[in-house]
């Protein structure tokens, strides 16, 4: 079944150690994000995913709302933090990285 993609969602893993692989031809999504166990997703019909690099996903399909919706679930996996910039974050979005305690 060939899928002709429109829409295109990037996410981006930053943090030591984690990676995402996709398996069964774009239909599974397993991420290692600093959890005890790998967190393994299923990937709706209408959406097909790709690692590029450990730590690129692409989420790509031909309707924009399933692609959107998907890529935000990955996203809320592990949402960026604002103390050290780690998570899973869009390719073009800015995380504004907040001061730690300031010490006398």
């Amino acid at each position: 079944m060939s899928i002709e993609a429109k829409y295109f969602r990037f996410l981006k893993i930053v943090g030591v150690g984690f990676k995402a692989r996709a398996e069964a031809g774009g239909r599974m999504l397993f991420l290692k994000l600093g959890y005890s166990h790998e967190v393994e997703l299923t990937v709706p019909p209408a959406v097909r995913v790709f690692c590029f690099k450990p730590n690129i996903v692409c989420c790509t399909g031909i309707h924009l709302q399933r692609v959107a919706q998907f890529a935000a679930s990955v996203r809320s996996c592990k949402p960026p933090e604002v103390y050290k910039g780690k998570g899973i974050l869009y390719l073009d979005e800015v995380v504004k990285k907040k001061p730690g305690k300031k010490s006398k």
